[in-house]
């Protein structure tokens, strides 16, 4: 596991006693979620220098939309700030914790899909 993400992790495992249990490399289709939050439908996604790339971006954006459609919310993350800025990106991940979850999609043909992502990268 790369360092950002095992600093993560360490940081997300200390919110259990909060109520919020996460999971790391989680299968959603055939993607993997960096970690999951499954009560709250919240997916952190761990970003380093090699998703700022427009195929990079295309295929991250693809990726969101199917995570999404699963009834998750994605939050997007860069190294720089999980290693510079940690209690910032915690405070952005509470916070969405403590929004209510997303809707379950609509079953195909019923509307828009539920979720959404934030990509919180500087």
């Amino acid at each position: 596991m790369p360092a950002p993400e095992a600093r993560l992790w360490n940081a997300l495992r200390e919110l259990r006693p909060l109520g919020f249990h996460f999971r790391r490399q989680v299968p959603l289709g055939r993607y993997y979620a960096d970690f999951a939050c499954h009560a709250r439908r919240l997916v952190v996604e761990v970003d380093g220098d090699t998703h700022g790339t427009d195929a990079a971006v295309s295929h991250d954006a693809h990726r969101d939309r199917f995570i999404a459609s699963q009834g998750y919310r994605v939050i997007r993350i860069g190294n720089g700030d999980v290693m510079g800025n940690l209690d910032g990106v915690l405070t952005t991940i509470l916070s969405a914790l403590n929004q209510p979850p997303p809707s379950f999609p609509p079953h195909k043909g019923e509307g828009s899909l539920a979720g959404g992502s934030e990509d919180i990268t500087s």
